[in-house]
């Protein structure tokens, strides 16, 4: 999953090679052997049901063609399997899910939807989901379906997907072909869960509305540092931290956590946490735990009630090796669902009856450790690099252990909710928004004024480049204003007594950094669209001070304490135009509205 200055440098050599000859591969640290009880799992050469990527040795994997055709035999041949379209990508390939069931569904039944190939070169989970199906479905494994149904998706960023290259991810040994990041439109689906632009996503967002999964899975390999942990997985609540939904967390980390250590290491496994470290150049300076926001997955489901594990897999493990982790991850979720899933959805129920007065929006690291955990890493030396012109680290494959310091966060902007928002008639696509993540509006069929809170905007700012194709607004500073608005028919009026209530913040407090806001949705407050010339505004100015004695008081004061502003006419003459009655009251207002009180 990560990403860093390695790829672009990779990117230049590559270019360079290509030019004189044969491209040249990335050379990988070397990986510990391995071997695990989950190699059990593997079917047989010349087995009928062999998956492609068994067949090929775990060398290859399938296209999303091939991928399909296996599939659409599956299902041909179970009854308890069926395909469930649910969207299309921006190049029209169809976004399909596998339903395992034999159940007949239903609200009372559990349900794991698991998410393969949102980062399309990261596709373990595509190949171990293939796996885990045929053994459900032909190979007497049917009983994981008992009191659980399976919802799988096995590609789900499909134009990435088939946009393969042995080059796509340098930092990652296998498959041989990997598909690409980001969408056709060069979008990152696991940036996007929030502010829901592309196709997929949306589409994706409304089959969770309707399936209303106990427990979502996305399946991902990250990158950075060496280590002998193969899966690592993590949510929101992990040692009882920064959960949103706490009740969720609580039984993730109580419940399924020690179930799916105990799975992984008995398969021969080495789970782990997320593992993000503080410096990738000095592995000792400890990891640094990464809260999950809503833009991501686990932090999409933290905010809406919905408990999501994010799975990173080790990118210099073997292919095959993550392969058979992954397949015991989601044969682990399953059969904990099918034991203890009630308890779970007891924990969704509590969560989703919380009423918060206060949300936290985002967060900071902070300087002192959080925790110490036995740390199982790699060996490694540093060398003075020709190339770079300072000491790189060189992985040399050699298992230690120890201690590491674990580095967490604090809140950095926690608001209070107020009674509820209002979105104007004119922001249709604000609306729609809140509408494709489920959160209630209550539409209004005539103009209504209304005493609310709103947001002056102080000094915003663009940011330095464009991210996710958006220019981001840097909002800062805010100054809060009570006025009475009125808003037009078909306003919606967003109430915060509701489940979704802390979606409805990430997407509508003006300083919350996921917002649409600061994604850049609003840039037309940033417009002035009315002036003044100086011949009216200079003798409008003597008019206003004599009128005001005090409004005079306060200008002699403002060019005392601001040397600038003395010496600038221009700005001096805008000083009293600002506060004068032809100003457009408007101008950097966000057009949000909240209504305050409990």
């Amino acid at each position: 999953m990560k990403t860093g200055l390695g790829i672009l440098f990779f990117a230049s050599l590559t270019g360079s090679a290509a030019a004189s000859g044969a491209p040249i591969e990335a050379p990988l640290p070397p990986a510990p052997a391995w071997r695990g009880a989950s190699e059990r799992l593997i079917a047989p050469a010349g087995d009928p049901w062999i998956t492609p990527a068994e067949a090929s040795g775990f060398e290859t994997t399938p296209s999303y063609d091939q991928t399909r055709a296996f599939v659409d035999r599956l299902v041909a041949a179970s009854p308890l399997l069926r395909i469930e379209r649910f969207g299309r990508t921006s190049e029209g390939r169809e976004l399909y899910a596998v339903i395992a069931s034999r159940g007949g569904g239903g609200r009372d039944r559990p349900v794991l939807l698991a998410q393969a190939g949102i980062h399309a070169g990261e596709i373990d989970g595509k190949d171990a989901g293939l796996m885990l199906l045929r053994d459900i479905a032909v190979r007497g494994r049917a009983a994981l379906l008992d009191n659980v149904d399976l919802v799988f998706v096995p590609i789900f960023n499909a134009d990435g997907h088939e946009r393969a290259s042995p080059f796509s991810r340098p930092n990652q040994r296998g498959p041989r072909a990997q598909g690409w990041r980001t969408t056709a439109r060069n979008l990152n689906l696991n940036r996007d869960y929030l502010k829901a632009d592309a196709p997929e996503m949306r589409a994706m967002i409304a089959f969770i509305n309707r399936l209303d999964p106990t427990l979502y899975l996305d399946l991902h390999v990250t990158d950075g540092i060496d280590y002998q942990y193969d899966i690592t997985y993590g949510f929101n609540g992990w040692d009882g931290r920064y959960a949103q939904s706490p009740a969720i967390g609580r039984w993730l980390d109580t419940v399924l956590r020690p179930a799916m250590d105990r799975a992984l290491s008995r398969a021969g496994h080495i789970p782990g946490p997320l593992i993000f470290a503080v410096d990738d150049r000095n592995p000792a300076a400890g990891i640094g735990e990464s809260v999950g926001t809503p833009r991501f997955s686990q932090g999409y489901g933290d905010f809406r009630r919905l408990p999501a594990i994010l799975v990173e897999n080790h990118s210099l493990k073997p292919y095959r090796q993550r392969v058979l982790g992954t397949y015991v991850l989601i044969e682990e979720s399953l059969r904990l669902l099918g034991e203890r899933g009630a308890g779970l959805k007891r924990a969704i129920a509590e969560d989703r009856a919380r009423r918060p007065r206060r949300a936290t929006l985002s967060w900071r690291p902070v300087e002192a450790p959080v925790a110490e955990i036995d740390w199982r890493g790699i060996a490694y030396e540093m060398y003075d690099s020709p190339v770079s012109g300072r000491q790189e680290i060189r992985w040399l494959g050699r298992p230690t252990s120890g201690r590491m310091r674990v580095f967490g966060q604090a809140p950095a902007l926690q608001v209070a909710l107020p009674r509820a928002w209002w979105v104007p008639a004119s922001r249709p696509e604000v609306i729609e928004r809140l509408r494709l993540h489920g959160v209630t509006v209550e539409p209004i069929a005539a103009a209504r004024t209304v005493e609310v809170e709103m947001a002056r905007l102080v000094n915003p700012a663009l940011g330095p480049r464009a991210n996710e194709g958006h220019v981001p607004l840097v909002v800062g500073q805010v100054e809060r204003l009570r006025r009475a608005e009125t808003f037009p028919a078909g306003s919606v009026r967003v109430p915060a007594d509701q489940p979704l209530a802390l979606v409805a913040a990430a997407l509508l407090e003006p300083q919350s950094p996921e917002s649409l806001l600061a994604w850049g949705f609003f840039p037309e407050i940033l417009q002035r669209t009315e002036y003044i010339e100086g011949y009216a505004i200079e003798p409008l100015a003597g008019r206003m001070m004599a009128a005001d004695p005090a409004l005079a008081r306060a200008f002699r004061a403002a060019l005392a304490a601001d040397p600038a502003l003395a010496a600038d006419p221009a700005r001096r003459l805008a000083w009293f135009y600002e506060r004068s009655a032809y100003h457009d009251e408007r101008y950097l207002l966000y057009p949000i509205g909240r209504e305050v009180g409990r």
